[in-house]
């Protein structure tokens, strides 16, 4: 029987796996276009149940026909609704877009505030999107628990907790405050890209070495490469407008050319 790995190598090991992930990823970013506060989140509340890519592809409409608070806010609801009806769920994600674009306007004065307090009580805003909103729009570090992340920390054994907010508190115990948002946007990448739910590229992972769970996926190189998604497969990511640094080729307009084999 394997020994039981103690609490000082699992946080030794998960730094470690960090550390290799900033150099497989040294591009990592958020993956829903933005160019302020307000549409990072409003693109937040609308990635819920559908992917970063068709909320990118949906927002160039949207932000065009609401671009602030105040413009949103007094959308007729109907038309905010055949707006975002690409992303899914469009009737209560429309409430919640029209209830914080209200609550901007009539409580922050038009403007997304930077304070994780204030931003939960807005309509549709839980941690998860604060976190999102907080650290890549206002530079205040925090962890952001999708699915994505969630799943990977305890394939890794860094936790073995399911509420979001129990892994939250767990995995900022592990880590430098100056950390939590590029681990979050890194293990979020190797997630998508790599380390997928159901069948794991893990012949073509980097960090196989430091994985508890190395051998739950594909383990013959050649077929674990053909596993791989967005730019590590040779595809578009999920940005119409990536960063400048980002090596592989921006997504389609919604409507735009099919993806590439």
């Amino acid at each position: 029987m394997p020994k039981a790995e103690s609490r000082l190598a699992m946080v030794r090991r998960a730094r470690r796996i960090n550390r290799e992930l900033a150099e497989i990823y040294p591009y990592a970013h958020p993956e829903l276009d933005f160019r302020n506060p307000f549409e990072l989140l409003v693109a937040t509340v609308l990635s819920a149940q559908t992917t970063d890519l068709r909320v990118n592809q949906t927002t160039p409409a949207l932000f065009a026909a609401y671009p602030t608070p105040e413009d949103m806010a007094a959308a007729a609801p109907e038309d905010l609704e055949e707006l975002i009806r690409p992303t899914g769920f469009f009737r209560a994600k429309s409430r919640s877009l029209l209830g914080l674009s209200q609550a901007l306007r009539d409580r922050f004065d038009g403007e997304v505030p930077g304070r994780i307090e204030d931003l939960v009580t807005l309509p549709g805003v839980g941690r998860k999107t604060a976190n999102v909103v907080l650290g890549n729009a206002f530079g205040v570090p925090g962890i952001t628990v999708d699915t994505h992340f969630g799943r990977l920390v305890r394939r890794w054994k860094w936790t073995d907790q399911e509420d979001p907010e129990k892994v939250e508190a767990e995995i900022c115990a592990i880590f430098p405050r100056s950390e939590w948002t590029m681990l979050s946007h890194r293990v979020v990448f190797h997630g998508r890209r790599i380390c997928h739910a159901r069948k794991p590229a893990c012949g073509a992972c980097p960090i196989a070495p430091l994985c508890p769970a190395y051998g739950e996926g594909e383990t013959d190189p050649e077929k674990a490469r053909k596993l791989l998604k967005y730019e590590k497969g040779g595809r578009p990511g999920q940005r119409l407008t990536p960063p400048a640094d980002y090596p592989g080729l921006p997504a389609q307009p919604l409507g735009g050319a099919p993806d590439r084999p």
